[in-house]
């Protein structure tokens, strides 16, 4: 059986944390500054992010599948991107890729509000659990072992730490 590696509290400090880094590296930045090239680390899927209005959309994609699973475990069932056939590096790649394109659709500043209110729910999605709720395997919605296990599973990218997904795209900035 999977074990969370972290309390509650301890998941939504370094999902905030890693929120933070984000919004530092965006503030104060004009749409052309935000859609400029920009240099970003490539995830294990590839290279799809070429500038910060970019990540900002990619982050947010996965924050919002991340928090659909957490809500779907909630309700006693399993999220469609726990399904194998969702598992699978063609499938995130695709994912990715039309992540990033829709995203470069929508204005910075829009994007921006969204990336924002997708953490705040994110966070109150976390925080509404306490460290027996976290561990319990019947919190999970079918995922093995409890939904804090689940929420690390979804909320880290391959090959990185535990919440650090805007931290692994912008470590080579």
């Amino acid at each position: 059986m999977r074990i969370a590696k972290t309390s509650p509290a301890e998941a939504a400090q370094l999902l905030r944390d890693d929120q933070d880094l984000l919004l530092a590296a965006v503030a104060g930045l004009t749409e052309d500054e935000l859609r400029a090239p920009y240099q970003l680390s490539a995830g294990p899927l590839g290279h799809f992010c070429d500038s910060l209005h970019d990540l900002l959309g990619h982050v947010l994609m996965w924050d919002e599948i991340t928090l659909a699973a957490l809500r779907d475990a909630r309700n006693g069932r399993l999220h469609w991107s726990l399904d194998p056939r969702w598992e699978t590096p063609e499938a995130g790649s695709a994912l990715n890729v039309g992540g990033v394109e829709a995203g470069r659709h929508i204005p910075s500043e829009l994007t921006l509000h969204r990336y924002q209110s997708v953490g705040a729910a994110l966070l109150a999605e976390i925080e509404q659990y306490d460290d027996a709720a976290w561990n319990d395997p019947a919190t999970g919605g079918g995922y093995d072992g409890g939904i804090g296990a689940l929420t690390e599973y979804v909320s880290t990218p391959p090959g990185h730490g535990v919440f650090g997904h805007a931290a692994r795209h912008l470590k080579a900035a």
